[in-house]
């Protein structure tokens, strides 16, 4: 139970830095004062890496960023990251200098063909980095 707690105390924590440290002057910001927390799923899609084959990714517009497949085998991907929201970016590094990033000021839609080879690829939202990341596994 103390370590339940501890985990909860440590997640506010982040939430009240990442907003803090994310204010806006912007008269017509969105209020996040009912922004919840929550964390990528585990679901495991393997696909081929066609030239056709597609990773989409999602940040925002809460503290939510995910992808819609966390297994896939080596090849080229379209990587088609929907930005919900002016405080988070996407970001995907990994193996084979793959380093590809949306704008945290910027939202829409970005599509970007990364080649992937086999190994841990990470995506995170540079500024909640502690709350807000995930793994790709290539095969």
């Amino acid at each position: 139970m103390k370590a339940l707690r501890i985990a909860l105390a440590a997640t506010l924590a982040l939430f009240v830095l990442a907003a803090v440290g994310c204010g806006s002057d912007d008269e017509d910001a969105i209020d996040d004062t009912t922004t919840t927390l929550t964390e990528t799923t585990d679901t495991e899609t393997t696909t081929d890496g066609d030239a056709a084959s597609a990773i989409k990714g999602t940040v925002g517009p809460g503290f939510d960023i995910s992808v819609d497949q966390t297994s896939v085998t080596a090849g080229s991907y379209e990587l088609e990251v929907e930005d919900l929201s002016d405080i988070h970016n996407f970001h995907l590094t990994g193996p084979g200098g793959v380093d590809v990033t949306t704008d945290v000021a910027g939202e829409g839609t970005e599509s970007f063909t990364v080649e992937l080879e086999a190994g841990t690829y990470d995506f995170v939202c540079d500024p909640h980095a502690g709350s807000m990341s995930g793994t790709i596994e290539v095969g």
